[in-house]
């Protein structure tokens, strides 16, 4: 009998539960669906969590280990999100996950060389790989998927604008705030978004609760409403019911000196036009690198562009029509179930 090739992954950042988290999970998904046995080295069992935030086919398959990362002889392959630090793995063959282009997180010195004789690097968008490169690190790209679902999610569009993101302030932070006052300049600019609404949805930790306060009490206008920790059937419903989606990641940035503080690569936005939402996301990071400007979605440099760059399309009904269509046929094609479960199988 043909033995089942072993998989191990270890996240410290796995109980974030945020897009980074939801591609390595794919990942393990897509192993898990070609046969092999998923082992996740954790202090519990996050299934319930994780089925709660993200769309996985064999989540139910996965096995819970407590942590104990010096033994991983029996494994076949290894994969590792790293917070800076490096160990000798003992398993067959290992992957470095990399999901923000932080420099101080691939520290390419002697001794961590060594540690990393026996590792490959995979890199989660090619704006992450740039900044990898150019540290002297050659990953294999494998952006994530869309799921199909979001296609078929498209409801009758309501006077909705959307932002998706964790609700927390450091790091690459979703800029909620300044999303609030750029809506409320919007609707004092314009009669044609009277009667639209904000809505911000994300994940929220205990630790990040003071930024949620602060955002509701900035958020006192009705039209502004903040939905923490949603479901990912309320996620998908609220991707079909809008009209517009907002991404402000990296506003305010200097991408150059910090390109971990810009969006790495930009799920939620490929998941809103998915289900018909003309995006608008920041000129920075993940989506400068996807999106053609007034073809699949809208980049902005600053919050009187984006006002202007709105406003067009709202006059312009056929622009959004049109941008909506090549916004979809991009997504479908490009960030598909197969394309990524080919790639992700190629790298073993």
């Amino acid at each position: 009998m043909k033995r089942i090739a072993r998989v191990g992954l270890y996240n410290p950042f796995l109980d974030t539960l945020g897009g980074g988290e939801k591609h390595i999970l794919s990942i393990m998904d897509a192993l898990a669906e070609h046969g092999y046995e998923i082992n996740i080295f954790w202090n519990k069992n996050l299934n319930k969590d994780i089925l709660k935030r993200f769309s996985l086919r064999f989540i139910n398959k996965i096995v819970w280990l407590p942590k104990n990362l010096k033994n991983l002889g029996d494994f076949d392959y290894f994969f590792y999100v790293t917070d800076g630090s490096y160990f000798f793995s003992t398993a067959s063959k290992n992957f470095v996950f990399c999901m923000v282009p932080d420099k101080k997180l691939y520290n390419m010195n002697f001794l961590n060389r060594v540690k990393l004789w026996n590792y490959e690097f995979i890199s989660n968008s090619p704006y992450t790989t740039m900044w990898l490169a150019d540290w002297g690190i050659n990953p294999i790209t494998i952006p994530p998927y869309i799921d199909d679902e979001l296609f078929a999610s498209v409801g009758n569009k309501e006077k909705i604008i959307l932002s998706v993101g964790r609700f927390f302030p450091h790091l690459h932070s979703k800029n909620q705030e300044k999303i609030i006052r750029t809506f409320l300049q919007l609707k004092q600019k314009s009669e044609l978004f009277k009667d639209y609404k904000l809505i911000l949805a994300g994940g929220l930790k205990k630790e990040d609760q003071n930024y949620f306060n602060r955002l509701k009490s900035t958020a006192k206008d009705p039209s502004i409403i903040l939905k923490p920790n949603v479901s990912l059937n309320e996620l998908y419903k609220l991707y079909g019911l809008s009209t517009y989606f907002w991404h402000f990641a990296g506003l305010g940035i200097d991408e150059k000196e910090h390109p971990e503080q810009v969006e790495h690569f930009g799920i939620a936005p490929l998941e809103a036009i998915a289900a018909g939402n003309v995006a608008f996301c920041h000129n920075s990071g993940g989506p400068k690198e996807i999106f053609n400007d007034g073809e699949t979605g809208f980049l902005f440099n600053n919050e009187e562009e984006l006002i202007k760059k709105i406003l067009g399309v709202e006059k312009n009904q056929n622009l959004k029509k049109i941008v909506i269509e090549k916004g979809k046929s991009m997504v479908k094609n490009g960030y598909n179930y197969q394309v990524f479960k080919e790639r992700v199988l190629r790298i073993l």
